[in-house]
């Protein structure tokens, strides 16, 4: 399918839900965002686990960086997983670095929300909602993600 406009996935559980992030590893480029939106245990890491993966390999270690705040990958693009939770305030995301990991690569975005108005222009938002049969996510490209091909 061509991104154009929001597209919603069905992920009845974890492995399904790294699936979606593999698939959406295929379409990084460098200077991409990922933005991954939704509660605690919606499957944000669980999502940004199986992306990761699929641009390195399939047994790398990927803890969440909640309390380093970002992570970084040798990759094709370079990519800089980063969780915001614990920002007070989208000053504080000047300071982690996020432009200059988009420099170098690609970033994928735990609460991003913590960026205020901040949000880059190139990005693909993934909204994530548990339901009571697992989750869904849905996908709103923005920038350079629109007219993409994506698989899933």
């Amino acid at each position: 399918m061509i991104l154009r406009d929001p597209v919603e996935v069905a992920l009845p559980d974890d492995a399904a839900t790294a699936r979606l992030g593999a698939a959406v590893a295929g379409l990084l480029r460098e200077g991409d965002s990922v933005l991954l939106w939704g509660d605690l245990g919606a499957g944000k890491s669980t999502l940004a686990r199986g992306l990761v993966r699929a641009l390195t390999r399939p047994e790398e270690d990927v803890p969440s960086p909640t309390f380093t705040l970002m992570q970084q990958y040798e990759a094709r693009p370079f990519l800089t997983h980063f969780d915001l939770y614990r920002l007070a305030d989208e000053r504080e995301t000047i300071e982690v670095g996020l432009d200059e990991a988009l420099d170098e690569g690609a970033i994928v975005v735990e609460w991003p929300q913590r960026m205020g108005d901040r949000l880059p222009p190139d990005r693909l938002d993934i909204e994530l909602e548990i339901l009571a049969e697992g989750r869904r996510a849905r996908l709103v490209p923005h920038g350079a993600f629109i007219g993409r091909e994506f698989h899933v």
